[in-house]
């Protein structure tokens, strides 16, 4: 077998990897990740401002919410699959070409959602019959943004991770971490604009106002693309191409999919379940809080979007404390730290909402995405080193999506169809403690050497 310089020491210690080379990979993974979030994001907020009156009102006003849930919901059940399609190809024929491909989907999906025409307009043309038909391919696109994310965030943080010098992975993964926020940010700016712009009543802005955000997409696109196709293959990927390229040995390698649920099962699981508060404290916030801030509380939907869009810029800096900071006590002790921090907010959160003030929704949703932010920052990092470079897109993608499914997926879900805020508060608290424990049960992979394999420390 050829012997192969360490693409670890290639990244860290090469002077041919320069600054120059390591801001191209953290706007590319930051791109990246704030254009696929944009796009699911506007979903959320539409879900909750929007698409229970457009596409599911005959299921009545408190139904209409549930089912509008569901679909929002219905995209992390697709993200594990999505997870195991890109993973495999991204574990095969590398990182960038499978980012491409993921971002493309997400694309046209969030484009082929703005034109969609709603329940009404089917009848308007005399299809009354067909009224049902929007809502299916709304389901239908939805998955196909699952599909897209799914594989999206772990490539993302592995062209970071991957590039990055190893006491500086944390550092270097926040800013494919950093871009959930920035989505948030926009999806939110742009719906109060559009908003701000045809009235809060207006029949204009329910008719083709909401639809704004949606086609923007296309132009954000762009921009990704060309920002992604002008960076090369992680070092790490390359060497492992190589590898395999180069063993003469008769070839009896398992597919990404079996190699990670053989080889580590126990990180698959326990990091699923570490992450599964994030993803609960998160799409509540982004989803559930906006739709009971306005629909519960009473606010404007123009004074929701606007704290919305403050409490981006509160969970971004979260992020980014917790991901620097990582590189100093650990990924594992972060994320310890925010699950301790969840479990009394939980408790209290909707105590807090109880004042019906908008100072008191922005404290609410603002405290709970710093949370959100203490765990996600070191999660960039945290699951990239936790497996093998065989099969880590693989892996870490469903690890990530597992916990999407359980805590983004399923919580709002579960909370929209309760009726008394206190067991919703109940329900992140208890997601808290299961997270806690999971954490408690993984091992800290702040000094593995990524390129030598998963046991190296």
């Amino acid at each position: 077998m050829t012997t192969l310089r360490s693409p670890e020491a290639t990244t860290a210690d090469d002077p041919r990897t320069s600054r120059r080379t390591m801001r191209r990979v953290a706007v590319a993974s930051c791109a990246g990740t704030t254009i696929e979030f944009y796009d699911f994001f506007i979903y959320g907020t539409a879900a909750a401002l929007v698409f229970p009156s457009l596409f599911f009102s005959a299921f009545g006003e408190k139904a209409s919410v549930v089912v509008s849930f569901a679909t929002f919901g219905v995209a992390f059940l697709a993200r594990p699959l999505g997870a195991v399609i890109f993973g495999h190809f991204g574990d095969r024929i590398g990182r960038k070409k499978t980012l491409i491909w993921t971002l493309l989907l997400m694309g046209i999906a969030t484009v082929l959602i703005g034109l969609l025409p709603d329940a009404k307009m089917v009848e308007h043309f005399g299809l009354p019959n067909l009224a049902w038909a929007p809502g299916l391919a709304l389901v239908i696109l939805r998955i196909c943004q699952g599909l897209a994310v799914g594989g999206e965030w772990a490539g993302a943080t592995l062209l970071a991770a991957e590039y990055a010098p190893p006491k500086q992975r944390g550092l270097y993964a926040v800013f494919p971490q950093v871009g959930p926020a920035i989505a948030f940010f926009l999806s939110s700016g742009t719906f109060l604009t559009t908003n701000l712009i045809m009235g809060d009543e207006n029949p204009a802005f329910l008719t083709f106002g909401w639809r704004v955000p949606f086609m923007l997409s296309a132009l954000l696109v762009i921009v990704g693309l060309w920002v992604r196709v002008s960076i090369d293959e992680t070092p790490m990927f390359k060497a492992q191409a190589s590898e395999r390229a180069s063993d003469d040995r008769p070839t009896g390698e398992r597919p990404p999919l079996l190699g990670a649920i053989v080889s580590q099962p126990k990180e698959v699981l326990l990091g699923g379940g570490a992450l599964t508060m994030l993803f609960c404290f998160f799409y509540m916030g982004t989803a559930f809080l906006t739709s009971y801030g306005s629909k519960s509380m009473g606010l404007s939907r123009p004074l929701v979007l606007a704290i919305g869009m403050g409490a981006a810029v509160v969970f971004a800096a979260s992020i980014t404390f917790a991901g620097i900071y990582s590189d100093r006590i650990g990924r594992r002790k972060m994320i310890l730290i925010s699950c301790v921090v969840a479990i009394p907010w939980g408790f209290v959160l909707f105590m807090i909402l109880g004042a019906n003030t908008p100072l008191a929704f922005a404290l609410g949703l603002m405290g709970t995405l710093a949370i959100f932010g203490l765990s996600y920052g070191p999660a960039g990092a945290f699951l990239p080193e936790a497996f093998d470079t065989k099969y880590r897109y693989t892996g870490a993608g469903m690890a990530y999506n597992l916990a999407g499914v359980l805590g983004g997926g399923v919580a709002p879900l579960v909370a929209a169809s309760m009726s008394s805020p206190t067991h919703i508060g109940y329900m992140m608290a208890g997601i808290g403690v299961f997270s806690l424990i999971c954490t408690v049960l993984m091992a800290e992979t702040r000094h593995r050497k990524m390129a030598e394999g998963l046991l190296t420390q």
